[in-house]
Formats: C-alpha cells, structure tokens, sequence
C-alpha cells in the first residue's frame, strides 16, 4: 500500500494588513473586545487585482520550490475554498494554467473552513488509487469579499490568505506521511453557519450569517472526537502528538480543545491573533508559519482538525517530511 507524503509547504498572505484598530468605527467595537472574544489583532486583506487564485498560485510556487520538484510534475491539483474568483470554471484550473502543469484533473472542493482537511483527504486517495505521484493542495479564500462590513459578530473574525502543500506517493518509508485522516458533514446544522445567497438562490453572492454560539459549541465536541478518532486510528496516543494545527477560528475554541484533549497548549499551533479566520486557507497558512518559524521540524508527528459550514469537519494525522 503507497503511502502519502507532505514534502513541501507554502503559503501567500496580502500586504494589505488591518488592525481591530482600523475596522470602520460604525462597527461598535473595540480592540480589547476583539482581542478577549476572539484573540485576533488584525487580519489580511486583499487589494485591487488580488483574487483567490492569485493568491493559490503564489502559495503553490513557494510549496514547490520548498519541496524543490518542477511544477509539471504535478498530476493533480484541488484547491479547498468558498470565494472563487468565478462560479466557473474551477479556481484550480486557473492554477494550472498559470504554472504551466501538463493535463490532467484541477478541480475545486467546497466545505468552507473544513475545505483544506476535505481537500487532502480527496487528494491522497486520488493518489492511492491512480497512477498520480504527485499532488498539489491548496487553501486560498479571499473570505473578505463575502462579509458584511456592518455586522460585528461576522466581519471581525475573518481574513484573506492562501497556503500550499505537495502531496507525494510513496512506496518506501511506511511510517511518514499521512498516518489517518477522516472527515464528516451534517447537513442537519446547516442553518448555523450560511451565507445568504448564491447563483441558484437570489443570484447574489451573499453575505455570512452565523450563529456563534451553536458554532462554539459543536466546534468544541466535534474538533475533539475526530481527532482522537485519527489519533487512535494511527496507533498513536494523545502524547504522541508533537504539534496540532488547528483551524483558526477563535482563540477560546483554541484554549478549549487543548483542556479537552489535555494536550498542553504550548503544542497547539495558534496564528489566529495575525491572521485571523481565513477558512480553508487557516490550516496551510498556520502550518507553514510553524515550519519558517522552524517549530514543526521534518519527522514531526502533526495533527491537523477543522470544521466549517455545513456542518463539515475532519482531522489528519501525518508524520512531516520525509526521511533525509
């Protein structure tokens, strides 16, 4: 059985840097509640001429230079995200084009903040199951564009950003790579996370609604069970984590889920208070920070969880790298 290796990460985030200092002063709010609700003290957002995919292929480029392979050795490309740049065709396509990868399937995968974890899940079976080697995976929102700058509770939590990971089959060195991994959805909670529009709905893209305090509490519940359950999955145990990188969502989800797993806080890797929630993209964008901060080094056992509308959630567990 070939097993699926992460051997290189990049990611792209846009110069454009708002502090809670600098949101619209008809929000009602403050930095310090900002910062106490959420632990977040700014966000990126995009600028004229900067869309989802741009940021996808800037991310790509890095993660394949980091993974020091030619961009037409990929034989796959998906790209996790809600806010692409057209309703079609895939922003993934876009990606291709651009970096010049020869034919073969770019595809886009829609689970809001759950994208990325469904998206790596999607491609590493694809390469399983193919005669695919190599795979590229991304996470870019330029989650921005579909906020509502007059809502408090929504416009404050989110960012724009995208990151990257190479995905490689190999039939060597069984116990590196992608140990386990799942990912679920139930449509029956779907009402507490939801923009409010779409091309079949009212033609517009709509703005995000949510229910925040629905959302923290199955956050909590369901980041948990399904990690343990890839933890168990790979024989591992709790302790044998290294580092987890969860979605950013929110720092008091964060704080929960370490008291819950009692997994010391000081493993969870946390870039919420700088890049704030940027859905499918905050798993990459977290990851690769800790590689460049040269905290998750090659050989780490690294847990990924994430949920998001839908109710769609997941975790992976992964051995980082590969051996030297």
């Amino acid at each position: 059985m070939s097993n699926i290796l992460i051997t290189g990460v990049g990611s792209y985030l846009p110069s454009n840097i708002i502090t809670n200092k600098e949101l619209p002063e008809n929000l009602n709010t403050s930095d310090e509640w900002i910062k106490k609700r959420t632990g977040i003290k700014q966000r990126y957002l995009v600028s004229e001429g900067e869309f989802t995919s741009t940021m996808a292929i800037a991310a790509s480029k890095k993660a394949l230079q980091n993974a020091n392979i030619d961009s037409k050795e990929i034989d796959l490309i998906i790209v996790a995200t809600t806010t692409p740049d057209q309703t079609f065709p895939a922003t993934a396509v876009k990606v291709q084009s651009e970096l010049n990868i020869n034919i073969g399937p770019a595809f886009d995968i829609q689970a809001v903040c759950a994208g990325f974890i469904y998206a790596l899940n999607v491609g590493s079976s694809l390469l399983k199951t193919s005669n695919f080697s190599k795979a590229l995976i991304i996470g870019s929102e330029s989650f921005s564009k579909i906020l509502d700058w007059s809502d408090r509770s929504t416009c404050v939590l989110f960012g724009d950003g995208a990151g990257a990971v190479i995905l490689e089959k190999s039939n060597k060195y069984s116990e590196w790579g992608i140990l386990s991994s799942n990912f679920y959805s139930n449509g029956k909670f779907s009402d507490i996370l939801y923009t409010d529009g779409g091309p079949s709905l009212n033609s517009n893209v709509g703005h995000v609604r949510m229910n925040g305090k629905e959302v923290f509490k199955h956050a909590v519940e369901k980041l948990s069970s399904c990690l343990l359950e890839a933890i168990n999955d790979a024989n591992l145990k709790i302790q044998d984590i290294d580092f987890l990188v969860p979605h950013q969502a929110n720092l008091r989800i964060i704080e929960s889920l370490s008291k819950k797993l009692g997994l010391p806080i000081e493993k969870i890797i946390n870039t919420i208070d700088i890049h704030a929630n940027t859905s499918a993209a905050s798993i990459p964008l977290a990851l690769n920070s800790a590689i460049e901060r040269n905290k998750i080094r090659n050989g780490d056992i690294i847990a990924l969880n994430a949920i998001g509308g839908g109710l769609s959630w997941g975790a992976s567990v992964i051995k980082y790298g590969k051996p030297d």
